[in-house]
């Protein structure tokens, strides 16, 4: 059976022996030692080495990967995939969120430059020129929390005007509806109502990205989304005039 000092395995694996002796203080891979201190390991660190670093292309927590080894370590080849499944769906979820922040942010940044890309106001910046804008997320941003929210409420002061009107609009509406038609749940709350939906990183796109169309056209209008592994949240509010487009876009009160 052949053995192994730590740079001999570093080299046969691609893997730096710092990280070597980082994984045997982690729990992680065990080293037996020569009559003079010398770290040794045997034939099986190499496959084990393998499982470690397929376990972290994965995006596993050492904890996690510790776990997975003392369940290899049975030899029932089951026992693993049972143990590693809901890991797998645990990253998914992650992974999905992660693409749902990005599409917020995405969305964020096209409304920005679309808004950069119209007349510039004569003079300096201002505070309304457009050239600081409010964040796309508010506070930190992790998988299991985004806010997407303006940080004053301006929709409060603005004209109840919209700037689409005939075939445009209609289709608007059309839009909105096919989505609400999408939601698990509802609650109409003062001046506006939250929607619930599944947290898919498709939905949450579309959400975005048509809330971020529709306060180019219609800025009284203010959209909240908070995003969690399990569901998104739609929050619309609008000031009282602008209750006939609410009902219109969200069916309120259906």
């Amino acid at each position: 059976m052949s053995t192994y000092r730590i740079s001999q395995l570093a080299e046969r694996c691609g893997v730096p022996a710092t990280t070597l002796r980082f994984y045997e203080d982690a729990g992680l891979l065990p080293a037996g030692r020569t009559s003079s201190g010398y770290r040794v390991y045997g034939e099986d660190a190499v496959e084990r080495l393998g499982f470690i670093s397929s376990a972290k292309l994965l995006g596993l927590a050492l904890e996690e990967i510790r776990e997975l080894l003392g369940v290899r370590e049975e030899g029932v080849c089951a026992a693993v995939r049972e143990r590693m499944v809901p890991l797998v769906a645990g990253r998914i979820a992650d992974s999905e969120a992660r693409i749902a922040e990005l599409r917020v942010f995405s969305a964020h940044l096209a409304a920005v430059h679309a808004d950069l890309s119209g007349p510039a106001p004569e003079g300096g910046c201002g505070p309304d020129c457009g050239c600081t804008t409010v964040p796309a997320a508010v506070g930190p941003v992790t998988p299991s929390r985004t806010r997407w929210a303006p940080a004053a409420e301006t929709w409060r002061d603005a004209p109840v005007a919209c700037a689409l009107g005939g075939p445009e609009l209609e289709g608007r509406i059309q839009e909105w509806r096919q989505l609400v038609d999408k939601a698990e749940g509802r609650e109409e709350i003062p001046g506006g109502l939250r929607l619930t939906f599944p947290a898919t990183a498709e939905l949450t796109g579309r959400l975005a990205s048509l809330a971020a169309a529709e306060q180019g056209c219609c800025p009284f209008f203010d959209f909240t989304l908070h995003l969690t592994p399990a569901a998104v949240e739609l929050t619309v509010r609008a000031p009282e005039a602008a209750g006939p487009l609410l009902a219109d876009l969200f069916a309120v009160g259906a």
